[in-house]
């Protein structure tokens, strides 16, 4: 059955046979929205560790920082393709517990890059556009020396390098992305609009800069990749770079929320313990040139994410997790 909350683009874009895809990680903002996308089309079977209930595709219940679970699941499952977006994502905790952010961000992807390797399932490891340190006048390319400032940075890079390392034919993609979650709290567009929306004074980073995705877009082009058949690492960000107040702004005025509301603030004046790095704009010319399309652009994307939430998208996201 055609999920109601499929996006025409996906709907339109989806034509062959339905492919088996295991999600790591399917509670998480990426997982949850990536299944949505492909469960009309797809057979999809996500990897939890509980959060989800009444999810409408199948849920295997395990945690993945035990590595005995890992080949048993796949065994089982048998995918065709496995799309990792397991990890430890919150800079403050890595800085906190750096065990398990190498247990969840290299040991893991590692682990399971050899295992699909040996099974000749295709492999997809989500990594993050933070390896840099932000120092690079200009966008970075795929070529360009990470330069890691904090535990999340250095084990997400590491988990990079161990999951090619394992098998070189994975998909590696530094991301950056934003939209609806399970508790509504895990992306910087759900602060703003949750904060905007009930007259909260904001701040946002005049000195971060990024390239925000829409998280649907960032699920739609991981297939396209793989049915691309692509290999290596690639950057799969949003086209556009802008800097993390100017991302508010743009949220309150597609939402008529009062712009005013947030104030420029500048990341060093911040009392975060992890380090940001200033600037993560990333080139995407080598994902568009091999794929040959240009990837979505942000008021596109914007636009979406503001349709999904007046036709009840957010709602349907959180029924599936557990109260």
């Amino acid at each position: 059955m055609v999920s109601p909350f499929a996006s025409p683009r996906a709907l339109f874009h989806y034509t062959y046979r339905m492919t088996r895809i295991l999600i790591t990680g399917a509670s998480g903002l990426l997982g949850i929205n990536l299944a949505q996308e492909i469960m009309p089309v797809h057979e999809v079977i996500g990897v939890d560790r509980g959060k989800l209930i009444n999810a409408p595709f199948k849920v295997v219940k395990a945690d993945l920082s035990d590595p005995r679970h890992l080949d048993s699941i796949l065994d089982s499952e048998r995918p065709a393709w496995l799309i990792n977006c397991a990890a430890l994502a919150d800079l403050e905790a890595c800085e906190k517990d750096p065990d398990t952010a190498r247990r969840l961000n290299i040991d893991l992807p590692a682990q399971l890059a050899k295992s699909c390797k040996a099974r000749e399932i295709r492999f997809v490891h989500i990594s993050t556009d933070a390896v840099f340190d932000g120092e690079k006048f200009g966008a970075y390319s795929e070529d360009d020396a990470p330069n890691p400032l904090g535990a999340y940075a250095q084990t997400k890079l590491n988990g990079e390098l161990s999951a090619l390392s394992e098998n070189p034919r994975a998909i590696v993609a530094r991301v950056n992305f934003y939209g609806w979650s399970l508790n509504g709290r895990r992306s910087l567009a759900e602060f703003f609009v949750g904060s905007l929306e009930n007259k909260k004074n904001v701040s946002g980073f005049t000195d971060v800069m990024f390239c925000p995705m829409l998280v649907n877009d960032t699920a739609r082009t991981l297939i396209k990749m793989l049915e691309k058949n692509l290999a290596g690492l690639y950057h799969l960000v949003g086209a556009e770079a802008m800097s993390k107040y100017q991302f508010g702004v743009e949220i309150a005025r597609k939402f008529q929320f009062d712009e005013n509301l947030i104030a420029p603030k500048s990341v060093r004046a911040s009392n975060l313990t992890a380090r940001r790095s200033p600037n993560l704009w990333l080139s995407t010319h080598k994902l568009s040139t091999a794929l040959g399309e240009s990837l979505p652009t942000f008021s596109t994307g914007l636009n979406e994410f503001y349709t999904q939430r007046q036709s009840g998208y957010p709602q349907k996201i959180r029924s599936y997790q557990q109260g």
